[in-house]
């Protein structure tokens, strides 16, 4: 490369018509001599040049690609920007109780979506208008959901609704102004009409095995005549949802809550080599009446009375009885045999072969006979759940993941039956059992580990007016 500039230079300066001394050697060869001048070409300024260029061009491919990619990104953002401008507006206008999660969501978006337009303000030195506008917006935004959530927990929209609740009772006793209004029926009585109406559930609290122990039931002795109404029982299944190894008694509610003082009671044996396991009891049909736990024996149709201060058992088998997960209500297992009580005693709810899985009802005695007993045309399996008030069977099945509809009634007085629908909210998915108490008009459910009360509405007794 040098040699060619050095040609080149000779023959510039030939054409410019300069001369260039010369002297022969021996062998007559002509010798020109030239001499160059001091400014030289730059050559090594010049390779260093070409390899800038070609790393500065480098460079500008990637920036350039990097801007295609913040292109996209900034459009994606836009929409999303755009999405979450209209979910707070909506919720600012709805006027729908939002949970906890909704506004962590939105919160979480809000953080990355600020994430993203700060590094777009870095890169461009924060001279890009578009840029600029879209951070103080999302800003806006994110100021807008804070005061929502504020604004929500202070459940401003949920007193609204209460007082437009507030507003409907005044205007019906405006209404009923001047009518005798009926006195609530005594408890253990059946003074009234019939249910009509529940309240919102009342979660107590998870069972005292944990959120593993999903079935089981729960409840307070119902008999009228109890020596002690406000003893609690709790009896969580084992994990396999079947077995009732074990349960636990309360003396109070206050001891119920505080897990204070408890009675604990295991209904396996250990004999010699092994456990034995009859004594057990199977599914979430068990309830306590007259200071006795009543229960499907484990692997039987058998019925278990188990008295609570002798721990004496009592045994006998209900004839034709479906069992071992024949006919159970749906969406539970192993609760094939299923015992209720209420104002007038205590009640077993099972299917045979004969009536084609229908619910049978039977009335009980202290001796666990069957003095009497009514066929429904209400398939077991098509139910989540039943309970009785008064002699009338209330049969329930699932709306959705948080409803419940009392949909079905038997009377065993008039052995009719009929539809209703009286809705049941309900804190989790799955019904496990559910049972009445006459000593406090409640509703008592097994609600995925959780034990949760509702409060019953009757109609005022009109068979007398």
């Amino acid at each position: 490369m040098l040699l060619y500039l050095l040609i080149v230079f000779l023959l510039q300066r030939l054409a410019a018509g300069q001369n260039v001394s010369g002297s022969g050697d021996d062998s007559g060869n002509c010798l020109c001599k030239v001499i160059l001048p001091d400014n030289t070409f730059p050559m090594h300024r010049m390779e260093s040049l070409e390899f800038t260029a070609y790393h500065l061009n480098v460079s500008v491919q990637q920036e350039l690609a990097e801007i295609q990619s913040y292109r996209s990104s900034f459009n994606l953002y836009l929409q999303r920007l755009q999405n979450l401008t209209r979910r707070v507006e909506a919720m600012e206008l709805g006027g729908v109780s939002y949970t906890e999660l909704d506004f962590e969501l939105l919160k979480a978006e809000m953080r990355e979506m600020e994430s993203l337009v700060t590094q777009l303000r870095a890169s461009m030195d924060g001279s890009n208008v578009i840029v600029e506008t879209l951070y103080t917006e999302i800003k806006n935004i994110s100021l807008m959901v804070n005061q929502l959530e504020s604004y929500d927990k202070n459940n401003v929209l949920a007193v609204r609704r209460e007082i437009v609740a507030l507003q409907k009772r005044l205007k019906d006793c405006e209404t009923n102004q001047g009518k005798a209004s009926p006195s609530p029926p005594t408890y253990g009585t059946c003074d009234h009409g019939g249910l009509t109406n529940v309240s919102k559930p009342f979660v107590v609290q998870l069972n005292w095995r944990g959120f593993s122990f999903k079935y089981g039931g729960w409840g307070k002795d119902a008999y009228t005549e109890a020596p002690n109404k406000n003893m609690y029982w709790v009896a969580p299944l084992n994990e396999d949802a079947r077995m009732m190894e074990s349960f636990r008694r309360y003396q109070s509610y206050d001891d119920l809550l505080l897990y204070k003082t408890p009675t604990d009671k295991s209904l396996s044996r250990f004999n010699s080599y092994s456990y034995d396991y009859s004594s057990c009891g199977q599914g979430g049909g068990m309830i306590a009446f007259n200071n006795s736990l009543y229960y499907n024996c484990y692997n039987s149709r058998d019925m278990c009375k188990l008295n609570l201060e002798t721990s004496a058992l009592e045994r006998k088998t209900l004839a034709n009885a479906a069992f071992n997960n024949r006919f159970s209500y749906a969406a539970v297992t192993w609760q094939d045999i299923d015992f209720v009580a209420d104002e007038e005693g205590l009640w077993v709810l099972y299917s045979t072969e004969a009536s084609a899985g229908n619910i049978i009802i039977g009335k009980l005695n202290s001796s666990l006979f069957v003095e009497n007993s009514w066929t429904t045309t209400q398939y077991k399996p098509g139910m989540t759940n039943a309970f009785m008030i008064c002699g009338v069977l209330y049969a329930t099945r699932p709306v959705n993941t948080r409803r419940e509809e009392i949909f079905y009634k038997y009377d065993t007085k008039t052995s009719k039956e009929g539809k209703l629908s009286i809705m049941l909210d309900k804190m989790m998915e799955t019904v496990q059992s559910l049972s009445y108490n006459p000593n406090d008009q409640k509703l008592y459910m097994y609600n995925d580990g959780y034990q949760v009360t509702y409060d019953t509405n009757f109609s005022p007794d009109t068979s007398h007016s």
